[in-house]
Order: C-alpha cells, then structure tokens, then sequence
C-alpha cells in the first residue's frame, strides 16, 4: 500500500510539471528562480520512505539469518549553506521509521524463530551537495557524508534479552551515506526526488547474556544498510 501512495504521489508530481513542460523541459524554457541558488543559506523539508536491512557478518559458517525487509517512512527538514559555486554543506535532520523481521532458519518454533525488529530513528547527517552546471531549471547533484543515528526503540537499557523475546541493539550509530537527485526549478519552489543508500560503520548489536546464545551468539558483527527516498521541497 505505501509503495502505491509513493507511486501516486510522484506520478502527481511529474503530472503537474509535464503541464508547465514550457518552464521546466523546453528549449528555451523561463528561468525560475534565477537568483535562489546565489543564497548563502536556505531551508526546505523532505517526506519520503525507506527500507532498511541488515549487513551480518557471522564467527562461523552455518544457516544465514534472513532478513525480510518492509517500507518504512522519512520526515525532517533542511538547513543548506553555499560553500562556493557547485558545494553546499547540508544538515538533514530527521524522524524515520522502519520495521525488520529476522528469521533463525534452525529454530522449529516459530516463536523463537521469529524477531521483529520496529525502530524509530532520529537521523542526524550532516552532507555536502555537489551540483552540476544548471540547465534551464535542472540541475542534477550528487551528495554524500557521515550521519548519526539515535534508535527511540533500541532495547539497549533493558535486562532481558532473547530469552525474553527481546532484541537489542545499541542506541548511536555512525554511517556513512552516498547518493544522488535532481533540483527541479518551478516558478514558486524547488521540488527535489533524490535516492540515498546509508551504510553502518559499526556494529550495532547488543549480545544475549549468555555468550552461546542461538540468537546472538554467531554473529561477528551486524551493520545497518538501508534505501533512502525523500522528496525535497525549498
């Protein structure tokens, strides 16, 4: 259902610039906003949706644990200052929600075989853009940078573990993040889609209390990896 909402909103979108196909896509189209891009800052806001996954790396060979992703939604805004010309550095802070089912293929019960893993994030990435020359009202970029992340629903107070029915995993994460969009020039806003993927650089998981643990106990190292798209408005 959510990725149909996000079909319809973007099929709205492109619909309502293919009507203004003169200013946007012509030859000699009119130039929006010709003097936005000289502001040493500006703000905006984005929506959007995500699906996140986990990387695993496991001490010993053995059945991987399957990871089943779901399509999780983005909200925050912008804070963008001009560094010079093609660089802005840009501050993105955000609410993101996201569910992951994990499954223990050497678990009978269905119970024990199953962690559902929902997580609210605060999301800090701090990015430079790099943009290419401007053509009419595009303007492609490119962006990248490190992100903070603060996980509402970690666990990682709580006692009790797997035995319990409790997956942990640590409050802060680091990441790095790479991606791309396009600047879209109308006559009143900027309407910018982008995609970004976001990697984790640490390992996130919290271990069961006991070392040998079915559900923790293989695993060497559990990174974050997730898909990222916002619908960026100035």
């Amino acid at each position: 259902m959510k990725k149909i909402i996000a079909l319809l909103f973007f099929a709205f979108i492109l619909n309502g610039y293919a009507q203004k196909s003169r200013t946007i896509f012509s030859k000699d189209p009119i130039v929006n906003l010709e003097n936005f891009q000289k502001k040493k800052v500006y703000y905006g806001f984005y929506l959007g949706f995500n699906s996140y996954d986990f990387k695993i790396d496991y001490k010993m060979k053995g059945p991987d644990i399957l990871v089943k992703k779901t399509t999780g939604f983005n909200v925050g805004i912008i804070g963008d200052v001009k560094l010079q010309e093609y660089i802005n550095l840009r501050f993105e802070p955000g609410l993101y929600y996201t569910k992951r089912d994990l499954y223990y293929p050497d678990f009978s019960n269905s119970g024990d075989a199953l962690r559902e893993v929902n997580s609210t994030y605060i999301h800090f990435p701090l990015l430079l853009k790099f943009s290419s020359l401007r053509t009419g009202n595009i303007r492609p970029y490119l962006v990248g940078g490190l992100s903070a992340t603060l996980n509402l629903s970690s666990n990682s107070k709580l006692m009790d573990d797997n035995l319990q029915e409790r997956f942990r995993v640590k409050s802060w994460t680091t990441n790095y993040e790479l991606g791309f969009g396009i600047d879209l020039f109308s006559e009143y806003f900027i309407f910018s889609p982008s995609i970004r993927g976001v990697f984790g650089l640490n390992d996130e998981l919290i271990r069961d209390n006991d070392p040998s643990s079915p559900w923790t106990g293989n695993i060497e190292a559990l990174k974050t990896r997730a898909i990222l798209i916002n619908f960026t408005f100035h």
